[in-house]
């Protein structure tokens, strides 16, 4: 993956997971890397590994929902290095359990962070790019950005606003030199399922539920999302699940909802309250 070799990428959510087996895999074909996370101990972990493999990285502490904060991220990205050639908005989080039992601030922490925090790159980082004459900007959504996922209602929401920003900026940006993909990955095996806001859920048995489906490594994960970037792929899914569904979910939506209707209904009262 030359296309890589010598690049300036920043990756938000840097710290952990996808973001920070994107960041191991862009150094080790030779990207220059800013990483972007809210966890210090952790970015800074994520950074030491990826200098110890022999990496260009430097770590940028931030909440990709406050705009300023990842305007001034992108802004000494230019000052330093006169470019940014990739972005990718991969910060994310998430909130386990049915909507009827969300606080309000559950539904605006996951799309503040996930949605906003894809709008707030983009509005950083797309104008430069333009002006450029080139970029790439790839966002981190989900399965659930493609299929009507429940029990994850908010970050469905998110994921979802996520394919659509994406699949309609490359259509704008596509004659301006600027690329646009967006990821959306099945189960991967990552930290979020431990550190999650579970809302009236049994969290060992929805874990060891969610684990049953055969989550893939976010090494592996990472490895397919950059394949697609070398394609200048519009979608890139990964794993099984968002193949299939995404599928599914364009020749019969109906059926999709049955399907995951049944599930939420046999789901209720053996991995989160009646």
């Amino acid at each position: 993956m030359d296309i890589f070799k010598d690049k300036i990428a920043i990756i938000t959510g840097a710290a952990s997971g996808i973001g920070r087996s994107l960041g191991l895999e862009l150094s080790r074909q030779g990207a220059k890397l800013i990483m972007a996370d809210h966890n210090p101990a952790l970015l800074l972990e994520a950074v030491e590994a990826v200098k110890k493999s022999g990496g260009a990285a430097h770590s940028v502490c931030l909440d990709v929902a406050d705009f300023g904060e990842v305007k001034k991220m992108v802004d000494d990205t230019i000052a330093e290095h006169g470019r940014l050639d990739y972005l990718f908005n991969n910060a994310g989080v998430i909130v386990f359990g049915e909507a009827r039992f969300y606080e309000y601030s559950d539904w605006t922490r996951v799309i503040n962070t996930n949605l906003y925090g894809a709008v707030n790159g983009i509005a950083a980082a797309y104008p430069i790019m333009v002006r450029q004459g080139f970029g790439h900007i790839v966002n981190t959504a989900s399965a659930a950005g493609i299929i009507p996922m429940p029990a994850s209602v908010s970050y469905t929401a998110s994921k979802y606003g996520i394919v659509g920003l994406s699949h309609s900026l490359r259509v704008e940006a596509r004659d301006l030199g600027v690329r646009v993909s967006v990821a959306c990955p099945g189960m991967i095996e990552t930290p979020i399922y431990d550190t999650s806001k579970m809302v009236k859920a049994d969290r060992l048995k929805f874990i060891s539920l969610l684990r049953k489906t055969g989550p893939c490594s976010a090494d592996h994960c990472a490895k397919v999302i950059l394949r697609g970037v070398q394609k200048n792929q519009a979608t890139i899914p990964i794993t099984a699940f968002p193949r299939v569904f995404g599928i599914l979910q364009r020749l019969s939506p109906s059926l999709v909802r049955l399907i995951l209707g049944n599930s939420i209904k046999q789901f209720r009262g053996l991995y989160w309250a009646a």
